[in-house]
């Protein structure tokens, strides 16, 4: 319930911390975001919400735009660098033995081919979706994915996820439409998110029902 209090309400929450701690704001939102991005232990972490109502807070004067940009873009292209080594450090020893009872060579090999083939569109594209951001670069490290072609659909992907989010925020947030109703927004900006694991649900469960 904390955890869905703090979401509902992220921008109270933040103004407190901003007057309990100042600056040391900074460090604690740039903690936040990579730890989405590069710990697979944490997906459970704010992102979009969290950066557009950043975007509020720095269109309003309290935080610095310019500093929240490129400390936030830093933590995420870091964080997917993180989780991407970590699954190519897990990968090839997890899989190391061709019999193992529960992981198989030929998985690994597969996810191989399929990040060679679809990895930069689903490394960009999964940093809009919650969860998903956490567990795709991780995958694309165990899947051996060419680094020099995660770290280009890294950067790029970051740069889509933050500039949208949080220069959403900056720019749209004082309309009066929009802050009048920041708790409606802030869930449909997470409905919304999770809309593509809905749909790719659905089509997995009607590729089953036709097969």
């Amino acid at each position: 319930m904390e955890f869905i209090d703090f979401i509902l309400h992220a921008e109270v929450h933040l103004r407190e911390f901003l007057v309990a701690y100042g600056l040391w704001i900074y460090l604690l939102l740039f903690l936040i975001i990579f730890a989405e991005t590069g710990l697979v232990v944490t997906p459970f972490l704010p992102g979009d919400s969290l950066l557009f109502t950043l975007g509020i807070m720095a269109a309003e004067g309290l935080l610095d735009i310019q500093a929240l940009f490129g400390l936030l873009l830093a933590a995420a292209i870091l964080g997917d660098t993180v989780n991407y080594s970590i699954g190519a450090w897990v990968g090839p020893r997890a899989f190391h033995y061709p019999d193992s009872r529960w992981l198989r060579r030929e998985h690994l090999t597969r996810a191989h081919a399929f990040y060679e083939k679809y990895g930069g569109k689903a490394i960009v594209l999964a940093r809009f979706v919650p969860i998903v951001r956490t567990f795709a670069p991780f995958v694309a490290g165990i899947g051996t994915m060419e680094y020099r072609r995660f770290i280009l659909f890294n950067v790029t992907g970051g740069l889509a996820w933050i500039s949208l989010f949080l220069l959403g925020g900056y720019y749209l947030g004082n309309l009066p439409g929009v802050k009048s109703n920041m708790k409606l927004i802030v869930v449909l900006i997470v409905l919304v998110s999770v809309m593509p694991i809905v749909y790719e649900w659905w089509r997995a469960r009607q590729a089953s029902r036709q097969e």
